[in-house]
């Protein structure tokens, strides 16, 4: 009788730091979920899902519904990465109790260990107020799409010292606070590098830096799902986007030239 896998919990990805790169996707379906497990360290069901299965245009009108139900395909279909979901805007800002019903309903309905959510110095409080009564939080600094418009569009942040000052202030804050690991998105490589030298918990880049104690990434874009989207700090491995449109044409064509079904697909008495 062999063992139940035993999976992987913000421990194991909090102690990985200076011992083993850190690699992650996102993932928001079952059977993404069930492939990726077998290799990544962590899940993250992200609320870029929005952008990803729904068409939408930014992360701005995903709801804590939608993050409850993928979230909770992704940790049904999955034995042994760690599984993180994305609080969506809107649900965690307005208060420390907000942030706190909102996100233990999540993690109560999915079965999920850990919380992610965009914001830095102005989110310590909350951050400290959730790891204090059991919330496990991962942070999320640099550019954060949910504050596109606020920022000024969806844009890499340069090396300017100010700059560096600003995310180094907002990822000590956070850590301070008790996130057990930190995204870093979209920011020039020297600020990545050196934003993972001076934190003792894993900072983990999208776009960021070599140096960065993980990366993580899309998995739509890695897949090449939308081939003609591809940002700069994404890596395509494969572009799935015609290899589909190959296989749906095939299809089209053997319905209609009485191809498909033959009759080893059909059922006889």
């Amino acid at each position: 009788m062999s063992m139940p896998s035993i999976r992987k919990n913000i421990f194991v990805i909090k102690n990985s730091k200076g011992k083993q790169k850190i690699a992650a996707l996102t993932a928001y379906t079952s059977s993404v979920a069930r492939i990726v497990d077998r290799y990544v360290d962590f899940i993250l069901v992200g609320d870029s899902l929005g952008m990803a299965l729904y068409g939408f245009s930014d992360t701005l009108s995903v709801t804590l519904d939608m993050m409850i139900a993928h979230g909770s395909a992704v940790v049904r279909s999955s034995k042994s990465a760690c599984i993180i979901i994305d609080m969506p805007f809107g649900s965690y800002q307005e208060s420390e109790s907000q942030a706190f019903m909102n996100s233990a309903k999540v993690l109560a309905n999915t079965g999920a260990q850990a919380i992610k959510l965009e914001g830095g110095s102005e989110m310590a409080k909350t951050v400290s107020f959730l790891t204090k009564r059991g919330i496990p939080v991962m942070g999320h600094v640099g550019l954060m799409p949910q504050q596109f418009n606020t920022a000024g569009g969806f844009k890499a942040l340069k090396s300017e010292e100010y700059i560096f000052k600003k995310i180094l202030d907002d990822a000590l804050s956070l850590e301070d606070a008790g996130a057990f690991a930190i995204v870093l998105e979209c920011v020039a490589e020297s600020i990545g590098e050196r934003i993972s030298s001076k934190l003792s918990i894993p900072v983990i880049g999208i776009g960021a830096s070599p140096s960065c104690d993980g990366q993580i990434l899309v998995i739509n874009d890695i897949l090449g799902m939308q081939k003609d989207f591809s940002p700069k700090f994404v890596k395509q491995y494969i572009c799935m986007e015609d290899h589909i449109a190959k296989a749906v044409e095939q299809y089209v064509s053997e319905v209609r030239e009485s191809a498909f079904p033959g009759k080893e697909h059909c059922f006889f008495s």
